[in-house]
């Protein structure tokens, strides 16, 4: 098959879709591997590396496109990338569909067959594909919060650990996953007084095994969300339903009973966010204040750290992007369930039961 890579072309995203590692591996299955010049400048790999890999270098996205039966992606397709789709090639790519309508339209018209990274699953109902970015993202939270609460970047001027004589910063995690189980794994380590919430016992109370008494945990009720969120000096959102929006936790109506000038993270934006008064930012503008409270709501995290998340990404993406190439999309699918759960859009069909309900579009079965 013919793998195409073009460069990543959303706000500050510096991520690739597959290293020279992959690539050769890839080669050494007997594919071609087509990637568009300087697409892995970002993350500190020249032409010249992916060449010794195997690859074969094109001036443009175009060429890419034109050339390729499967493109190898990192973030959702733009509307110039979707018009250079087309009926009978495949997308391997995070795609957050549901939130995103003029996306889901674009790939339609388009007629490819698209998989999204972001709702394979595994053996143990996980997201393997969504993991190592969720990692990354969730350690970042608190990294770019604790930024966002210094006084000249708009926020309340604490310091997340505090010293000795002063209280460290308050912070509250909306979710106790992958995201959330970094975020609070973060700002502990940086001191600061931290509670997870969650739905599921279950995880509250392998985080309180983990974690023992330097984490307070609760269960997310309406009363014990409201009650961390209103006394946190950061709140980080790290809710997640499979393929659907995100539920909104917060709505406006709290903001102005947060203490002024302090800070959300939503990293839940890509799938619409779960806070009320969310939006999707760049690396270029992250921040803006509502009644108050500093938002931190940019969609592509891990962009901002380039070779770290293209590398931890390749490492789940490969034996996948492999498969995909070996049997063709349809036979990969059939042999691996998991595989399957990532199949979101077909011929001009949504194929994915989360994405269809949340755009109001037909659900259909492919496979």
């Amino acid at each position: 098959m013919r793998l195409g890579v073009p460069t990543e072309i959303k706000n500050h995203e510096y991520r690739v879709g597959m290293t020279p590692s992959s690539v050769r591996e890839a080669v050494h299955h007997g594919h071609q591997v087509m990637v568009q010049a300087g697409a892995g400048a970002g993350i500190g790999c020249d032409d010249a590396a992916y060449q010794a890999a195997g690859a074969r270098i094109l001036p443009d996205a175009a060429s890419v496109f034109e050339q390729a039966d499967m493109i190898v992606k990192v973030k959702e397709p733009q509307p110039q990338e979707c018009a250079m789709l087309r009926r009978g090639q495949l997308l391997f790519t995070y795609l957050h569909l549901a939130p995103d309508p003029e996306q889901a339209a674009g790939l339609m018209k388009s007629g490819c067959t698209a998989i999204a990274y972001e709702t394979i699953t595994d053996a143990r109902g996980g997201l393997p594909l969504l993991a190592p970015m969720s990692e990354v993202a969730g350690r970042m939270a608190v990294q770019v919060g604790a930024v966002a609460l210094q006084k000249a970047n708009g926020g309340l001027g604490v310091l997340l650990g505090g010293v000795p004589g002063v209280a460290p910063a308050k912070v509250a995690v909306l979710g106790g996953g992958v995201v959330g189980t970094h975020a609070a794994r973060m700002a502990m380590g940086l001191g600061a007084e931290v509670t997870v919430l969650d739905k599921s016992l279950p995880r509250l109370r392998q985080l309180d095994e983990v974690f023992g008494g330097r984490l307070r945990t609760a269960y997310a009720s309406l009363d014990a969300t409201e009650e961390a969120v209103l006394g946190a000096d950061l709140v980080v959102g790290a809710v997640l339903v499979p393929g659907a929006s995100a539920p909104k936790l917060v709505r406006r109506a709290h903001l102005a009973r947060m203490k002024p000038g302090s800070v959300i993270v939503d990293v839940a934006i890509d799938q619409g966010g779960c806070f009320e008064t969310s939006h999707a930012t760049t690396h270029a503008d992250p921040t803006y204040v509502v009644d108050g409270v500093v938002h931190y709501c940019v969609a592509n995290m891990p962009g901002a750290v380039p070779r770290t998340s293209t590398f931890a990404l390749n490492n789940a993406t490969l034996p996948f992007t492999l498969a995909l190439a070996d049997l063709g999309w349809q036979a990969a699918c059939r042999a691996d369930p998991h595989l399957a759960a990532g199949l979101t859009v077909h011929e001009g069909q949504v194929t994915h039961v989360a994405v269809a309900r949340d755009l109001g579009l037909p659900h259909v079965n492919v496979l």
